[in-house]
């Protein structure tokens, strides 16, 4: 067995939520919002939301999609 036999799959990765402490938005560098349904971070300021990848906030502008402000 190779050491990647054990290893989890993206599904039983998950955010911890205790990141938000060190996190930003790389644009407005304001605080974010984290969605469990969606797995994303939102950046309300910036009308952003980040997606999480196997437990792994995408901090790139061009990674996120746009959300409404309402």
């Amino acid at each position: 067995m190779s050491k990647f036999d054990d290893r989890k799959t993206g599904q039983d990765q998950k955010f911890a939520p205790s990141m938000l402490e060190a996190l930003v938005c790389p644009l407005t560098h304001s605080l974010l919002e984290y969605n469990s349904g969606t797995q994303e971070l939102i950046s309300h300021k910036a009308g952003l939301a980040f997606p999480i990848r196997d437990g792994i906030p995408i901090m790139l502008v061009d990674a996120a999609r746009s959300i409404n402000n309402d």
